[in-house]
């Protein structure tokens, strides 16, 4: 049983940053995908970010060129840096894990469907 644990979440002005850090109880996590989602009220849970490895990343395009995704296997921690926020980003953040998912070419899921375990959230609140 996977075990993910968000934290970093807060509330930041418009144009700030803040960090993320999602810390895995599970011994395989070097090799299991991971992913950020966000939900804002009344919205469906959309991707944000998702990593396999230094070289094998995808970002949801709202993001792009703001958010840096990373992880620390050493420290079982996927962390996702969020620079120039706005107020459009405030949302709960959710760290997921994708054991199952398999791609010939590389690419990397982007549905909450194909993650199979979650955390419970951390809430970022951007005010403008």
């Amino acid at each position: 049983q996977v075990q993910l644990v968000e934290s970093g979440g807060g509330l930041v002005q418009d144009g700030g940053s803040l960090r993320l850090s999602c810390a895995a109880s599970e011994g395989t996590f070097s090799n299991n995908i991971m992913g950020w989602f966000r939900q804002a009220p009344g919205k469906e849970r959309e991707f944000v970010a998702a990593i396999r490895s230094s070289v094998n990343i995808a970002y949801a395009d709202s993001v792009k060129g703001r958010f840096t995704i990373s992880r620390d296997i050493a420290k079982n921690t996927v962390y996702l840096q969020m620079n120039s926020l706005k107020p459009e980003d405030t949302a709960v953040y959710y760290c997921a894990t994708a054991t199952q998912y398999y791609s010939a070419y590389g690419l990397l899921p982007r549905s909450r469907y194909q993650y199979d375990y979650w955390g419970q959230g951390t809430q970022v609140t951007v005010s403008s």
